[in-house]
């Protein structure tokens, strides 16, 4: 294997040794061996699937603006922000949370992700658009004193906490191989090469993460970079397919992959990796769309028999899909009834165990859809610490 394949590591002034990255498609180019090719296969397979289960959903907007909170959230986690679904969701309907700052970063995740989805509609996945979104990543958050929406200009290093840039684990290029390296990186987006494009942007995601061009954000940068890419290319016609769950679960090897491919030149490696975290994730993500759409069907045939205005409850059932969370003024002001009519619905709802509030708080309550949103919140339980 090349060690030098990848790039390579220069002695700097202050006693460190920053990585330079040599610029892609990998020279000597990717091995497309017998199990890269069977791996690109059934990510090819599982992914067409998963873009194809949007046309049989009720309604794949609503589907997928919980899909992306939930991303939202495994992103974040990853980077050491300790938020959950439900807090999210509690905050969008008003409530008032502990963690208000970790839910905010969330938030700003999924900001960031509509506003670039539809930056894409007129503008190229280029640096500009990069640094469109970066700043929204990162308003009034954490980090946000680090130069939200432009790229560093000093030097930056990965490790542990506490570490210094001589203990580093990892030190991205200096400032100026970072812009050059950049400005490569964007080339190679444009590029019509030969590629198969699952691997072209597995190859785009570890090459920004080994760039590492902002002070703060780069990891949740780098994971939308993956779902901006697969819609621009019209893999997608929803951002459904999210990879921060696999890297979750598995983010020891994923930094040894990253790790391999600067040390070693193990482009291959890192490849059959991402690959099959495609293939898993697009079959997680269809399998959890199928449940959806079971439930829905179960829950409107149980109100349809069990509830004394079901046109009522099924209106109601349409909004806990969107907002799994409700009062009993919202659902008065979403049927426009009294009150106590909405109150009453809601006891319906409660005693059919399609609806339940939390026992502690007897004033404001709030009433959970639970069945969904256990659902969509499986594998976003907080990151141990």
């Amino acid at each position: 294997m090349n060690q030098n394949r990848a790039g390579f590591f220069v002695s700097q002034s202050g006693g460190f040794k920053a990585f330079i990255p040599k610029s892609l498609p990998p020279d000597p180019l990717l091995i497309m061996d017998n199990e890269i090719i069977k791996l690109m296969s059934e990510a090819d397979r599982c992914l067409g699937r998963l873009d194809g289960i949007t046309e049989i959903l009720p309604n794949p907007d609503l589907f997928v603006a919980m899909y992306v909170k939930k991303e939202a959230v495994l992103s974040s986690q990853i980077e050491g922000t300790q938020a959950s679904l439900i807090d999210v969701l509690e905050v969008e309907e008003g409530s008032v949370v502990n963690n208000e700052k970790n839910v905010a970063e969330v938030v700003n995740y999924v900001r960031a992700l509509n506003y670039g989805l539809e930056r894409l509609k007129e503008l190229p996945l280029c640096l500009r658009l990069l640094k469109e979104i970066h700043n929204i990543l990162m308003e009034d958050v954490r980090g946000s004193e680090k130069n939200p929406g432009e790229f560093r200009r000093s030097q930056n290093w990965i490790g542990p906490a506490g570490s210094t840039i001589i203990t580093a684990t990892f030190v991205p290029p200096t400032v100026h191989e970072m812009i050059i390296a950049m400005g490569e990186l964007e080339k190679f987006i444009h590029d019509n090469n030969d590629l198969p494009p699952l691997i072209k942007i597995g190859l785009i995601h570890a090459q920004f993460e080994t760039i590492h061009p902002f002070l703060d954000g780069n990891g949740r940068m780098g994971r939308l970079l993956i779902t901006f890419w697969l819609c621009q290319q019209k893999i997608l016609s929803k951002p459904l397919l999210y990879l921060s769950y696999y890297f979750k679960v598995n983010r020891t090897e994923y930094y040894d992959r990253l790790m391999n491919i600067r040390l070693k030149g193990d482009w291959e490696g890192w490849t059959k990796f991402f690959l099959k975290g495609i293939s898993q994730i697009s079959k997680e993500s269809t399998n959890t769309a199928k449940e959806i759409i079971k439930m829905k069907d179960k829950h409107s045939q149980i109100i349809s028999i069990s509830i004394r205005n079901p046109s009522n409850g099924l209106k109601v059932l349409e909004r806990l899909f969107e907002h799994p969370i409700v009062t009993v003024n919202m659902v008065a002001d979403i049927l426009n009834v009294t009150y106590p009519t909405a109150s009453s619905l809601i006891s319906e709802l409660c005693a059919l165990k399609l609806l339940r509030h939390d026992p502690t708080k007897q004033r404001n309550k709030r009433y959970y859809y639970s069945n969904y949103i256990d659902l969509l919140q499986a594998g976003t339980e907080l990151l141990e610490r």
